[in-house]
């Protein structure tokens, strides 16, 4: 299966009720990641909406783009490689 940007769109409003800015910034990561095929080489399964909503929701709190940013830190602590989908910034 694959990323479904519109179906992550939606659950991530869904499940954080996420502004649409922090949703959008998400989203273009998530297809970036998922793109790279990085993470299903690492992990064995590929990213999809209902894995991205699964470890966001893993993260102890915070805003979606905090609770991305804790769970490609935990993938850079465990693969390396993964600094590069971290958010750094995005528009309110």
């Amino acid at each position: 299966m694959q990323l479904d940007p519109d179906q992550l769109e939606n659950r991530l409003h869904d499940e954080f009720s996420a502004t649409e800015s922090q949703v959008r910034v998400v989203v273009r990561q998530a297809i970036d990641l998922a793109e790279t095929g990085r993470y299903e080489a690492d992990v064995g399964t590929a990213v999809t909406a209902a894995v991205v909503v699964a470890e966001l929701g893993d993260a102890p709190s915070g805003t979606v783009p905090e609770r991305w940013n804790w769970w490609i830190g935990s993938l850079e602590l465990a693969f390396g490689g993964y600094e590069r989908f971290s958010i750094r910034r995005y528009r309110t």
